[in-house]
């Protein structure tokens, strides 16, 4: 048995484009499908390091109480699917508890990188405002993790055109199911 968990970012919740769909491609390879669904958080988080952290540890809080009854023996493989603060919040789970999980980090932030990061697959628009792009790069390099920049996308790998986005949602999900399934051509 497999188990995705599905970690959201803070504006950004599990039904959005990224998440929706690479939940789907996910459950699609035979993936048990567990979104946490955590929220109240308070506006206005970026740019202040005070919020970001508050929110980070009610995040992490809400995750260890919805997930508090997972048996992660029963499992063969961990999926982690998260974007933006669920990064840091998967990161900060998986190092807490000891799992082995493979990622798939959508739009990490900078603390995500103070944790030890999984092996896994992130993406990265140059445009994203929480985060600049040449720590990406370093970061990414240092832990060997295999980068996709999307030049010109934000935060929500989104360059302000409909049609770009859809052509740049169908790469990043195909690159995504190529990471899930490596057997893929």
């Amino acid at each position: 048995m497999k188990l995705a968990l599905i970690f959201p970012g803070v504006g950004y919740h599990a039904d959005k484009p990224l998440l929706y769909y690479s939940r789907k491609t996910a459950a699609d390879l035979g993936y048990e499908i567990m979104p946490i669904p955590y929220g109240g958080f308070e506006k206005g988080i970026k740019g202040s390091a005070q919020k970001m952290e508050e929110t980070f540890y009610s995040a992490l809080r809400q995750t260890e109480e919805i997930l508090k009854d997972v048996d992660y023996k029963k499992y063969t493989e961990i999926l982690f699917i998260s974007k933006s603060v669920g990064t840091v919040v998967a990161a900060a789970y998986a190092q807490k508890h000891g799992l082995v999980t493979r990622n798939v980090y959508y739009t990490p932030v900078e603390a995500t990188f103070r944790f030890e990061v999984q092996p896994g697959i992130v993406f990265h628009g140059t445009k994203d405002g929480w985060v600049e792009t040449d720590l990406i790069r370093r970061e990414c390099a240092k832990r060997q993790l295999p980068l996709h920049i999307i030049e010109n996308a934000n935060h929500s790998l989104e360059v302000g055109d409909a049609a770009a986005d859809i052509r740049i949602l169908a790469q990043v999900m195909e690159e995504t199911k190529r990471y899930l399934k490596p057997e893929l051509p």
